[in-house]
């Protein structure tokens, strides 16, 4: 729904006030992109076990492609774990709150994106 730049300009606009947090995009594998960052740890969140099938196959790909970075799995809490930006855009679209789930500045923006004027 947004482009790349558009969703740094978001993920740096809610992260502002955390000195720690760096918001970068890179193209090609993830664990070439940790490696170049000299990282030696990849965080993959977690909701539900659907996510796990795949996060655990793909954090085994990546041992084998860069054996000394290691992956671990962060678990979502119960009262997100069903929230994805798919379940957002369709509450939004069909005119339900969703202020509870994104920052305010990230609503207005898709309510900007989904309804087309600055409501």
């Amino acid at each position: 729904m947004f482009s790349v730049q558009d969703r740094l300009e978001m993920l740096r606009e809610v992260t502002a006030g955390y000195s720690n947090v760096e918001v970068d995009f890179f193209d090609g594998l993830l664990v070439d992109h940790a490696a170049s960052r000299n990282a030696q740890l990849i965080i993959r969140g977690i909701r539900a076990i659907s996510d796990y099938e795949h996060e655990w196959q793909m954090a085994l790909m990546n041992r084998r492609l860069r054996p000394d970075i290691e992956t671990m799995f962060l678990m979502a809490g119960e009262a997100y774990s069903f929230i994805s930006s798919q379940m957002v855009k369709e509450v939004m679209r069909l005119g339900g709150p969703v202020s509870d789930l994104v920052p305010t500045a990230i609503e207005q923006r898709l309510k900007d994106k989904i309804y087309g004027v600055h409501v």
